[in-house]
């Protein structure tokens, strides 16, 4: 889908040339000269539409309007979380083959949040995929125009916006895909995509190198598939190489059937799913290589299949993680915390300046924060306030959880140094304590999506989350100038102070 922003008001929106015209219409909305003020303003007074959020009015062949279908969708006060609502609605409303070109207009001055969440209500409003379809329907939705009173202003909100849509949609592409059609093979190969990409460098590790490394947790989980194991490495290079990189590690578990812990039949398609992290991953590389930050990036997926074969590691089995650290395997389906602790250790050679992984890691995540917030978990404040401040600004929410060390006694066991289950209370707190083990070298937060990177049920499908939030959290830590070419000409001790600032 193509975006565009211009400085538009309603006369001029009443001409523009579109298959519709959604007019975003505050409270208060007060009299404006013209055929689409003058509309409003007599729809408002007979009471036939409200300007609350998501409240729709749909008109066809208005005299004076260029657009055969014209929207008049309230936004209350114009919040983002309002204009998202409104947007959503509309586009949802016209979602019909014959609109290719929409104009979406605000009739009200607004911020630069309200317009990311106009761009990105449209994209999400519109997504189809169709990948894996013998006739698939196409995106109808093919160019959203933006009118804005004044564009120039709104220019790098407008940018961040569309470079998130980017984002997303390649995140919900590859967590949409069936598992014969997102093996660790093929998401490597869309990894090497990224790599051709600016600023964008991608390596890959198979079985050997994987085993040479000492994955031994890693490869525990890959020995019941057939398919083999990838260890995928994505690094962004927009500020000088000897900067600290952020790190991000997202679990790659193309299919998750449980192993010998095997999970019920009901809904177990849905772990296809369970690579959300390592999609969101490569999402938020997309959308670098659009925005072209001034900073350093990682991004490690440890990718492989859970399944249950003779090969396939058996409860009470214990392995040697790459860090030294011995692993009871008390249950195979908590398998992707196995695979985490494994890339964590590999995250320290870079020496970063923070790691993040992001998991669909736990049910009782789901349990505990529904599908609203994804569940937070940081080993400082600082990096726990910057995670939350960035969800908060993309509106892409998280809630911070509890690290306590006493939720670690469950994770005791006789006969390794920790086991990978800590039983059912609390359990994405000892889940996550079990991953703190082997971040000591680092900041390190912990993003468990369990509840947030899909929808199950009649809306089935991959949200895309959390590359908002990413994204804006990455974005926090550029210098003031903000572009690898402004990057390149500020002094490298300036650089430096300036990121240590920032986590």
């Amino acid at each position: 889908m193509n975006f565009e922003i211009k400085s538009m008001d309603l006369s001029a929106a009443a001409a523009g040339k579109a298959d519709a015209l959604v007019i975003l219409v505050p409270q208060g909305f007060g009299p404006v000269k013209g055929v689409l003020g003058d509309l409003i303003g007599a729809v408002l007074k007979a009471g036939d539409f409200e300007a609350k959020a998501g409240k729709l009015l749909a008109m066809y062949n208005v005299a004076g309007v260029a657009a055969k279908r014209v929207v008049l969708a309230g936004c209350e006060a114009g919040t983002a979380r309002q204009v998202r609502q409104a947007v959503s609605a509309a586009v949802t409303a016209l979602k019909v083959p014959n609109v290719r070109r929409l104009l979406v207009c605000f009739a009200a001055p607004a911020d630069d949040a309200a317009l990311r969440m106009a761009v990105q209500a449209a994209a999400d409003a519109s997504y189809v995929y169709t990948t894996t379809k013998s006739k698939p329907e196409p995106r109808a939705l093919a160019e959203v125009v933006l009118g804005v009173p004044d564009a120039a202003p709104s220019q790098a909100a407008f940018a961040l916006a569309v470079a998130t849509v980017r984002g997303v949609e390649l995140a919900k592409e590859w967590a949409n895909r069936p598992g014969n059609h997102a093996t660790p093979t093929l998401l490597a190969g869309a990894a090497r995509e990224l790599g051709k990409m600016a600023h964008v460098q991608c390596e890959v590790l198979g079985p050997r190198q994987v085993a040479k490394l000492g994955m031994g947790a890693f490869m525990a989980v890959a020995r019941g598939s057939e398919e083999e194991l990838r260890f995928i490495v994505l690094r962004y290079t927009g500020a000088p190489k000897n900067e600290a990189p952020t790190v991000l590690v997202g679990k790659g578990i193309t299919f998750d059937s449980g192993g010998i812990s095997i999970k019920p039949a009901p809904e177990m398609d849905e772990m296809k799913y369970d690579m959300c992290g390592a999609a969101s991953v490569l999402g938020v590389f997309r959308s670098l290589a659009e925005l072209k930050p001034a900073i350093n990036v990682v991004g490690l997926i440890p990718s492989c299949e859970n399944l249950p074969d003779g090969r396939a590691v058996k409860p009470g089995d214990v392995v040697t993680s790459m860090s030294g650290q011995t692993i009871e395997i008390l249950n195979t389906d908590a398998e992707g915390r196995l695979v985490l602790c494994d890339a964590l250790t590999y995250a320290e050679r870079f020496q970063p300046r923070a790691v993040v992984d992001i998991a669909t890691l736990t049910g009782a995540c789901v349990i505990a924060l529904g599908g609203v917030r994804s569940g937070m978990f940081a080993s400082t404040d600082a990096l726990a306030a910057s995670l939350s401040t960035a969800g908060d600004d993309a509106m892409d929410l998280c809630w911070r959880m509890p690290l306590d060390e006493e939720y670690a006694d469950g994770l005791k066991t006789h006969f390794a140094d920790v086991a990978n289950v800590g039983g059912r209370p609390a359990g994405a707190i000892t889940a996550a304590k079990y991953l703190q083990r082997f971040t000591a070298k680092y900041p390190w937060g912990h993003l468990d999506i369990a509840g947030t990177a899909w929808k199950g049920g009649a809306a089935k499908g991959a949200t895309g989350r959390p590359v908002p939030l990413l994204l804006h959290f990455l974005l926090a830590q550029a210098p003031a100038q903000g572009t690898t070419a402004d990057a390149a000409k500020a002094p490298a001790g300036k650089r430096a102070s300036a990121a240590r600032r920032k986590v």
